[in-house]
C-alpha cells in the first residue's frame, strides 16, 4: 500500500509540460535603404534588392543591388556600406561593371572579408550568366579589383558555413533556364577552404538534382542527414513549382524529394527552436500554386501559362515551417512585404532571435502585382524574427 501511494505522489507532483505550438513573431521592421543614415556615396536608386547581410568584427555588412527596375540594365550597380547599430553606415565601396550584378555574397574565409557576386548581361530582356567574381576587403571603402572564380557556367545561390566548412550551393544550365529547350539543370552541393577551389560537399560531381530545379538552400540535421528546398521553376517530369528534399547522413547526395505545386522563391532555411525554417516568396493566392495542373497542355504551354499568372499575382515574404520527416511545408507568417519582395538573408542574435534583411515594395502597397513591383520603388527594409 505505501508503494502505491508512493507512485501515485510522484505522479501527482509532476511537473505539467506546457505544448507550445511552433511559431514565429516579427518585431522591429524598419527601412534601411533608402535611410536618412546612408552615406552620400551609397545613392540608391528606385529599386533596391538582392542582398546579403552579415556580423563581422562588431559590424553590420550590408550588399545590395540597386538599379533604375528589377531589371538588367547598365547602370546597375552593387552597394556595399557597414554600421555599428543599423541606423548610421559607413561607405564601404560599390561595384559598378557597365552590366548586371546580382547574388551579393559576404564571406570570411581564414579571417578576410570577402565579396562574392555573380556578373550578368546588360539586356533587360534576356538572362545571360557571366560568372562568379570575387573581391576582397582591404580597409574602409577599398576593394581588390574583382577576379573571377569557381567554375565557368555554375550560378552560386548560397555561400554558408556548415558543418565546418564553407558550403556552396548553385546550379550550372542557368542561361537555358527560360527558354525550355536546353539541357536539363544541375543543381550542385559543393564545399570551399579557401573560397576559390571547389571540391563536391558528397560523391561524385556534387550533383544533386538533375530537372527543372535552380535555387537551393539546406540544413542539416542533429543526425547528420540534409534537408533542402529547391526551386522548380524550368519544371521537369515533377512538374513545376518547388522540391522539398532529405538526404541520410550516410548518404547526404542521394536525395529523396516531394514536389510542391507552390514555387519557393529565393530560398532561405535556417533551424531554430527545434525546428526547420523556410522563408521564401509567397504567390497570394487561394492555394499559393505556381503549377496550376493545365496537364492538357503541353509542357511549354505549362511553363508559359503559369509564369503569365504568376506575374500577375500578388507577392509577399513568407516564413514556413518544414517537416523534416514528411517534407510538408506549411505557412506560418508572412514578413511586412508586397509586390516585388523576397531575397531574405538571416543572422543569428542568440537563443531563437534572427536578424532578417529582405527587400520589398511599400508594404503599405498591399495586393501589387509581382510584375508591377518590378518596375516600381523598392526597399532594404530589416526585421527581427524570435522562433518558438
Amino acid at each position: 500500500m505505501g508503494g502505491e501511494v508512493g507512485v501515485w505522489a510522484l505522479v501527482a507532483c509532476a511537473p505539467v509540460v506546457e505544448q507550445v505550438e511552433p511559431g514565429v513573431e516579427v518585431a522591429d521592421f524598419r527601412v534601411v535603404v533608402p535611410s536618412e543614415g546612408l552615406p552620400a556615396e551609397a545613392a540608391p536608386n528606385r529599386a533596391n534588392n538582392n542582398l546579403d547581410v552579415l556580423r563581422h568584427e562588431g559590424r553590420w555588412w550590408l550588399a545590395w543591388r540597386t538599379a533604375d527596375t528589377h531589371f538588367a540594365g547598365p547602370e546597375v550597380r552593387m552597394v556595399v556600406v557597414s554600421s555599428e547599430d543599423e541606423v548610421s553606415w559607413r561607405y564601404e565601396g560599390e561595384v559598378a561593371l557597365g552590366t548586371d550584378v546580382r547574388e551579393p555574397q559576404l564571406v570570411v574565409v581564414e579571417g578576410e572579408l570577402r565579396l562574392y557576386f555573380t556578373r550578368l548581361g546588360a539586356d533587360s530582356l534576356a538572362f545571360t550568366p557571366g560568372g562568379v567574381m570575387m573581391a576582397r576587403y582591404q580597409g574602409v571603402g577599398r576593394w581588390s579589383e574583382p577576379v573571377e572564380v569557381f567554375e565557368e557556367g555554375l550560378l552560386v545561390w548560397r555561400m554558408k558555413p556548415l558543418g565546418g566548412r564553407l558550403n556552396v550551393t548553385g546550379y550550372e544550365g542557368g542561361e537555358g533556364i527560360y527558354d525550355l529547350e536546353g539541357e536539363p539543370l544541375r543543381v550542385r552541393w559543393m564545399v570551399t577552404d579557401d573560397g576559390e577551389a571547389l571540391e563536391p560537399a558528397v560523391e561524385g560531381d556534387g550533383v544533386v538534382l538533375e530537372g527543372g530545379g535552380s535555387e537551393m538552400d539546406l540544413v542539416r540535421l542533429d543526425d547528420g542527414a540534409v534537408v533542402a528546398v529547391v526551386r522548380n521553376e524550368a519544371g521537369d517530369v515533377d512538374g513545376f513549382g518547388s522540391k522539398v528534399c532529405r538526404g541520410e547522413a550516410d548518404d547526404p547526395g542521394t536525395w529523396v524529394c516531394r514536389p510542391d505545386v507552390r514555387k519557393f522563391d529565393s530560398p532561405l532555411m535556417l533551424r531554430a527552436a527545434g525546428r526547420v525554417w523556410l522563408i521564401a516568396r509567397r504567390n497570394v493566392t487561394e492555394d499559393g500554386a505556381f503549377d496550376l495542373g493545365r496537364e492538357e497542355l503541353s509542357f511549354q504551354q505549362q511553363y508559359l501559362t503559369y509564369q503569365l499568372d504568376y506575374w500577375q499575382r500578388p507577392k509577399r515574404c513568407a516564413v514556413w515551417l518544414v517537416d523534416p520527416e514528411t517534407l510538408d511545408v506549411t505557412w506560418m507568417a508572412d514578413l511586412p512585404s508586397a509586390g516585388d519582395t523576397c531575397f531574405p538573408e538571416a543572422e543569428p542574435l542568440g537563443g531563437e532571435r534572427w536578424l532578417v534583411y529582405n527587400y520589398t515594395s511599400d508594404p503599405a502597397q498591399g495586393d501589387l502585382a509581382w510584375m508591377d513591383g518590378q518596375v516600381r520603388p523598392t526597399w532594404v527594409v530589416r526585421q527581427e524574427l524570435t522562433f518558438r
